[in-house]
């Protein structure tokens, strides 16, 4: 925690995006947006397809989202995005908090809401926002390692122990000897996040820790004792990339 704290300073403010249909609410969240140090707004728009047009072309860091919206509701544009930034709600609907939270959302504020609760939510957004600063830029002794969200907190596990990756519509399932883990991310965003030489796509569903991968059977992969589907396509590559090369080496 030591090194959270020392490299608070270097980051930059929140680049703030807010999504409300509602004039009053957004010039709400403008003005609070105005007493906190670390956000500045970015911009803001009254419905989710503009606000698609804005996440392509602007950096956003933190999005303040409504529900109720024309055409698209916020929850559908956040189950839209291939690429979600830091999202708190603001509505006045509190049915929708438990999909919100299902999808990964930093807090739900029920208007009318404080400034009290809203400064809480935003620290807790800027809070996560310098865990993936500071995860990004650190030394050599974390380059084996990826940081998990575990409800408001962050656990770090070494990729090296992962034995395969199951994903599961907006969920995957990670697979240690003895355990699992499951987190809300896509399997591509995992992919790219893992080294490219130790971890392969076998199926859509299914990406493998390539050293422990005890056989290979027909259309099968075994991993600890699992036999995982593995999609033609993908076979050819990994016979290629992988077995034949790891053979001719020895």
């Amino acid at each position: 925690m030591t090194e959270i704290v020392s490299k608070r300073s270097d980051i930059q403010p929140l680049k703030c995006l807010i999504v409300d249909d509602e004039s009053i609410a957004v010039r709400g969240i403008s003005n609070y947006i105005k007493k906190i140090s670390f956000l500045v707004q970015e911009d803001s728009c009254s419905s989710a397809a503009e606000a698609v047009e804005i996440l392509k072309r602007k950096e956003i860091d933190l999005m303040f989202l409504d529900i109720s919206m024309p055409h698209m509701t916020g929850i559908e544009l956040l189950e839209t995005l291939e690429n979600v930034p830091l999202t708190i709600i603001a509505t006045t609907y509190s049915e929708f908090a438990i999909e919100g939270y299902r999808l990964n959302v930093t807090d739900y504020l029920l208007k009318p809401y404080s400034f009290e609760r809203f400064s809480q939510a935003v620290h807790k957004a800027r809070e996560i926002f310098m865990s993936h600063i500071i995860l990004q830029n650190c030394g050599e002794d974390y380059k084996s390692n990826l940081f998990i969200r575990q409800g408001d907190s962050f656990k770090r596990i070494s990729w090296e122990e992962i034995l395969y990756a199951e994903a599961m519509q907006n969920y995957l399932k990670l697979y240690f000897k003895g355990k699992t883990i499951v987190i809300h991310q896509k399997i591509s965003s995992l992919e790219e996040l893992l080294p490219y030489d130790y971890f392969f796509r076998i199926h859509r569903s299914f990406l493998v820790n390539i050293s422990h991968i005890d056989s290979l059977s027909g259309g099968y992969v075994n991993i600890n004792g699992r036999e995982l589907p593995l999609s033609k396509q993908r076979k050819v590559e990994l016979l290629k990339s992988v077995v034949l090369k790891n053979l001719i080496s020895k």
